[in-house]
């Protein structure tokens, strides 16, 4: 079960179910230290610098994930949010393609690709759930352990040893 503070302070123990735009399920609490990075369109090259500090200790390790949480302001029609969908595929296929040079410098055999995750938010509602209204400048990152508790969160990008000395303790 997930912990998180709501915005009005009220505690919240439900469990964060994400599907992300490659069609993938799974939850916040499901066994993993998940890395969760919610962000409006103006803050993905910070959501990009989160992935970049990420430890190489995480990279290929399948008890740790990142995902970054697309949060819209406006309401899309469904359309709109296939062209959005799409559009954010094609840059995680870049993001992979990041990844792969990393995976290849530390000798990794894993596809970069199929290790990047991204959620589009369109109606605000998983900001919402993590206490948080849609705004144009919204970045928060988020460090949930295995059985979703929170352990740190941020609303800047923190330098590298500070965020690995979190993710290290979990």
């Amino acid at each position: 079960m997930m912990t998180t503070l709501t915005g009005a302070g009220a505690v919240q123990n439900d469990p964060l179910n994400l599907a992300d735009v490659d069609g993938n399920t799974f939850s916040i609490g499901d066994g993993h230290i998940t890395i969760l990075v919610l962000t409006s369109q103006a803050g993905t090259d910070k959501a990009r610098a989160v992935g970049d500090r990420t430890p190489d200790f995480c990279l290929g390790n399948p008890g740790y994930r990142m995902v970054t949480v697309l949060v819209f302001e406006k309401k899309h029609s469904k359309p709109a949010r296939v062209i959005l969908s799409a559009l954010i595929r094609h840059r995680l296929d870049s993001e992979g393609h990041r990844l792969q040079n990393r995976y290849e410098k530390l000798k990794s055999v894993r596809d970069g690709r199929r290790d990047v995750s991204a959620v589009a938010d369109f109606d605000g509602a998983i900001a919402r759930e993590l206490g948080l209204e849609p705004a144009a400048d919204l970045f928060q990152v988020f460090v949930f352990g295995k059985k979703g508790e929170l352990l740190k969160q941020w609303n800047e990008v923190q330098p590298a040893d500070e965020f690995s000395a979190v993710l290290k303790q979990n």
